[in-house]
């Protein structure tokens, strides 16, 4: 038999991650707590003499106190969506080896310093095979070790099936969080919750016109969102668990809040979707902030010339802006 195609740099950076031999290097995350000093056992001191945890799987974490020590300190709790669309990336780019990968690496050194997390909407990557899995895998080891990263995948299926998909987020590309789709109940949700130091994001009150087909329908004594909310807080805790809660729904926040004091809240609609960053933060924000607000188009695509990075940049100064406004109004 004669040799089969040459494989791609793309299909050897995946079997490279797949088989266990990448290795990202976690350098740069700071905890407030505890001053770079080894604490309890199942925790690792890297290089720079930072403190992670970490687990079997070799996967490093962001803890709770840590994101927060990153909102206060940055006075911002904004997360940039890399939902990076190839057919909007500047004309520019697609001359680069990795057009989607330059984009993104551009967008992040721009965007860096006035957000604390990335989310990065897999349904962008996975549309391009292979390549785009590549794409999205060599962006988490892009993002700096000091921002919480999210895959917005919307996974959720039997247990075994579960289990397969935080073991791809959580092991192979060591995201720290996922978003999750509660429909089929507590089995095909607390697979991802097994990952100490990992964080769960469940759908709650989403975003989209489509929600309040099943989201908003009576259910119990309430709605349907108030049942799966309260039915998703016994599986996990206020540490490894999260809640989508839509902008565009930022009337209903408030409740929200008052049942759940100690949740993050994971709020896209921010932007392109017209979400009040205003309504949304005064009702929202607890003591230690409690909010990861996602805005993506309006920041990666506020320009689509040689200047995208640029414009990313401002938008994302004028974002940071507004929330250290809001911190400031309940004294964090």
């Amino acid at each position: 038999m004669g040799a089969g195609p040459a494989a791609s740099d793309e299909y050897k950076y995946l079997c490279l991650a797949i088989t266990g031999r990448r290795k990202r290097l976690k350098s740069t995350r700071v905890s407030a707590k505890t001053n770079g000093k080894s604490g309890s056992s199942g925790v690792l001191r890297s290089r720079s003499g930072v403190i992670a945890s970490k687990k079997a799987t070799n996967t490093l974490t962001m803890t709770r106190a840590e994101l927060i020590d990153q909102i206060l300190s940055k006075q911002s709790y904004l997360c940039v969506g890399l939902d990076s669309d190839l057919e909007k990336i500047p004309s520019h780019l697609m001359s680069a080896e990795d057009p989607q990968f330059e984009f993104n690496k551009q967008i992040i050194d721009a965007t860096k310093a006035y957000c604390v997390s990335y989310k990065i909407n897999t349904a962008f990557y996975e549309a391009n095979g292979v390549k785009g899995w590549a794409s999205l895998m060599k962006t988490v080891d892009y993002i700096p070790d000091t921002h919480f990263t999210i895959a917005d995948a919307k996974r959720g299926d039997i247990g075994n099936t579960s289990s397969q998909y935080a073991k791809a987020f959580f092991e192979v590309m060591d995201f720290d969080a996922v978003t999750v789709a509660p429909y089929m109940g507590a089995d095909s949700v607390k697979p991802f919750l097994e990952y100490p130091g990992k964080w769960t994001i469940v759908l709650g009150l989403t975003s989209n016109a489509g929600s309040a087909d099943f989201e908003m329908l009576p259910a119990g004594a309430g709605l349907l969102y108030e049942q799966v909310l309260e039915k998703a807080a016994t599986w996990g805790r206020p540490d490894n668990l999260m809640y989508v809660i839509g902008a565009t729904r930022h009337e209903m926040i408030g409740k929200i809040r008052s049942a759940y004091p100690e949740h993050f809240f994971l709020v896209p609609g921010v932007g392109a979707q017209g979400g009040s960053l205003s309504g949304i933060s005064r009702s929202g924000l607890n003591k230690d902030a409690g909010l990861l607000v996602n805005v993506s188009r309006a920041i990666i695509f506020a320009a689509d010339k040689e200047d995208f990075a640029a414009a990313a940049e401002t938008a994302a100064k004028q974002y940071q802006q507004e929330m250290a406004a809001y911190l400031r109004e309940i004294g964090a």
